[in-house]
């Protein structure tokens, strides 16, 4: 009997409603928004209840895969895979992400703000909580250039909250989790532990490089309580049947700023770790209490977006073997030769003078701190002796003989490729702390008193300079054609400075140089690190008078075990050739003073960048300012985030940003860029990766 028409109506009604229905169902289990997700990229997603399969290139035909789970109650990562051959690999199951935030109380009050580093959180109240998975929802991918983002869920650590970050990189089995979060509350100070924690783990071995470079692995057993590891290259890794998961922080971000570079044992696996996350883990931490000096923790501004963060590697190959493939990362923890340069590190309190060979002790033939640099692949060590030692305003007597033995010694390490070469932070007459860097031996002292001449000459060193005020130590840089320039500006001792000193004559000399830049405030919100210090150098560049900013680590202890590669920082020199030491380093002094260099965390490189043909540190009449064209090339490991060329006009600041977040791992580029340069009269260069790793150049001025 035929379907009456209505009846057929309402039937195909009802099924085409069972239908959307079903697709809403599907839809509620996956709760996936693809909307920003570009199909064409390489990467595969596929969606399924509550899973989401996602597959990445990690290059020469390899493929990564992980498969997320969305269900509250089961762990994240579900599955962990690396291809071998074409085939897929569980390389780690059932782990789930985990941080934990110590919250502390940020001094915003006694010194300059957010820019304070002499401050000492944990010894005020501070309480660390484990940061909860609320849900898993709201999830989406996005494609970002050459990377995938997986965001879900909310989580929360008491006044923080946010959600879990997962940015996985086309062309490395690189990929970094992140627990983005923000605070509504003033004056917080915070650091973070991170890792991947199941309760029934998968591991066969957990394993890391010891501090002597030699590979370590245990057996895995899941009873082990946590334990905090002595690491080399800041990895700890975990090992299966199939394969190996290394877990790594960003190399130089995750460490806040201190004065020392103590190796305070940055890993950590075992079960039930801190008492806080139930579970076998491995992961990363920091201490707490620092290096027991100041301890300024990272700051969490209001309403920032703090990426408390881990990156992690997968790969078919044994612990030994990932480990090789993120050591590259940073190169081997080295400053990488380029040629037509020569790196320069500087600020470094070793006090092997007065502590060593005034003092009678056994010295080695080369010291371990020369060791050290060379090691990193330091060519040049620009030191910062007597630093609340020794005795820099006399008797004559006794400075005379530390100036001596300091000169002696840097001289008998000075051969080859390497120069060690003396300096002071003298603190004394400009105002604040500064840097000295004269191109020979110079003897002189902090003081001078009625009726002692300004020089005058010592039978067994030679000329002697006595220094009474700030008039007396600009005469001396003049005299002896040395540098100065302000030590960690407008923050530490240095608080104000250079600003109240900026109109002084020793100021706008030539000898007086500019700055030097550091990481410091430590703030996991930003995309570069040391922001302080560029505000500075672009409000330097805006008072006209052509200074520049160089690299500075400023850390005291030097040791094989330290964790140096974090804590340092080079500047890359424009020279082919190191003067040798009998004949004066001037050259080095020439190329910091014209400001041909540029200055890194070492993972990315500027080979070249030229302002219309033009190097920096030049001064330049540009023909057709709004056509001035840049061009500058970069070397590079972790893939990058952005570039930016940042110009004056005498009063504000403009940035001009070039995305790169389309580059994978591992890169050698060249950059055309047109640039406005109309009403300018400046201009630089900033590089950042995604593991806020950077390079910036010195200034180009337009005339």
């Amino acid at each position: 009997m035929p379907v009456p028409h209505k009846l057929r109506a309402l039937s195909f009604l009802l099924i085409a409603s069972a239908t959307i229905l079903n697709v809403k169902i599907a839809s509620a289990q996956t709760a996936v928004n693809l909307k920003g997700f570009n199909k064409t990229s390489g990467v595969v997603i596929k969606t399924t209840g509550s899973k989401i399969d996602l597959s990445w290139p990690t290059g020469a035909a390899q493929h990564g895969r992980v498969v997320l789970d969305l269900d509250k109650n089961n762990p994240l990562f579900k599955s962990i895979q690396a291809t071998s051959k074409g085939i897929y690999k569980e390389v780690a199951s059932n782990l789930n992400p985990e941080f934990i935030l110590t919250i502390g109380k940020r001094d915003l009050i006694s010194q300059n703000g957010w820019n304070i580093f002499f401050d000492r959180v944990p010894t005020k109240p501070f309480k660390a909580y484990h940061a909860e998975m609320i849900d898993k929802q709201n999830a989406s991918v996005k494609t970002a250039g050459s990377r995938t983002i997986v965001s879900l869920g909310n989580i929360q650590a008491d006044r923080f909250s946010g959600h879990i970050e997962m940015t996985f990189y086309n062309g490395s089995p690189l990929f970094n989790v992140a627990a983005v979060m923000s605070t509504g509350i003033d004056s917080t100070a915070v650091v973070y532990d991170a890792g991947l924690v199941s309760n029934n783990p998968s591991w066969s071995k957990i394993g890391w490089a010891k501090t002597d470079d030699k590979f370590n692995n245990i057996e895995f057993n899941a009873a082990d309580s946590s334990r905090n590891v002595m690491v080399k290259y800041r990895t700890i890794i975990g090992q299966t049947a199939n394969g190996s998961l290394a877990v790594f922080p960003a190399p130089h971000q995750y460490f806040y700023p201190l004065d020392e570079a103590f190796n305070l044992k940055f890993t950590w696996y075992g079960t039930n770790y801190r008492k806080l996350i139930p579970g076998y883990g491995i992961g990363i931490r920091q201490d707490l209490y620092g290096d027991r000096r100041f301890v300024p923790w990272f700051n969490a501004p209001p309403g920032t977006k703090q990426r408390m963060n881990f990156f992690c590697m997968v790969s078919v190959a044994d612990g030994a073997g990932v480990l090789s493939d993120v050591k590259k990362f940073t190169r081997n923890d080295k400053y990488q030769p380029l040629p037509g340069y020569k790196t320069m590190a500087s600020h470094f309190h070793n006090e092997y003078t007065t502590t060593v060979l005034l003092k009678g002790k056994p010295a080695e033939d080369e010291p371990e701190y020369v060791r050290v640099f060379k090691n990193l692949g330091v060519n040049i060590v620009h030191l910062a002796e007597f630093h609340g030692a020794g005795h820099p305003k006399g008797p004559d007597e006794s400075r005379l003989k530390e100036l001596n033995t300091l000169f002696k010694e840097c001289e008998k390490e000075s051969h080859g490729n390497f120069l060690l070469l003396p300096g002071e932070e003298p603190n004394e007459f400009f105002g604040g702390h500064w840097l000295e860097f004269f191109p020979k031996p110079v003897y002189w002292v902090m003081s001078r008193k009625d009726g002692v001449p300004f020089v005058a000459d010592d039978a067994r060193y030679g000329n002697v300079y006595h220094i009474r005020d700030k008039d007396d130590m600009l005469k001396l840089l003049e005299t002896e054609n040395g540098l100065a320039w302000t030590a960690h500006a407008r923050t530490k001792g240095s608080t104000g400075y250079p600003d109240k000193y900026k109109d002084e004559a020793f100021y706008k000399s030539a000898h007086f140089n500019g700055a030097a830049w550091k990481n410091i405030p430590g703030d996991l919100s930003t995309e570069r690190m040391g922001r302080r210090v560029f505000e500075l150098m672009d409000d330097m560049n805006n008072w006209g008078l052509k200074k520049k900013v160089l690299a500075e680590s400023d850390i005291f202890t030097i040791t094989q075990e330290n964790e140096m590669y974090a804590h340092v920082n080079v500047n890359y020199l424009k020279m082919d050739k190191l003067p040798e030491f009998k004949n004066g380093w001037q050259p080095v002094l020439d190329v910091l003073k014209s400001g041909n260099f540029f200055a890194t965390s070492g993972e990315v490189l500027l080979p070249t960048f030229k302002v219309n043909g033009a190097e920096a540190g030049s001064t330049i009449k540009v023909k057709d300012p709004a056509k001035a064209m840049v061009d500058f090339s970069v070397k590079w490991t972790y893939p990058l985030n952005f570039a930016e060329l940042i110009t004056g006009d005498g009063k504000n600041v403009y940035h001009q940003r070039i995305n790169l977040n389309n580059t994978t791992a591992f890169g050698d580029k060249s950059f055309h860029v047109p640039v406005n340069l109309k009403g300018k009269k400046w201009i630089r260069l900033e590089v950042w990766d995604a593991a806020v790793n950077g390079a910036f150049t010195q200034t180009v001025w337009l005339n």
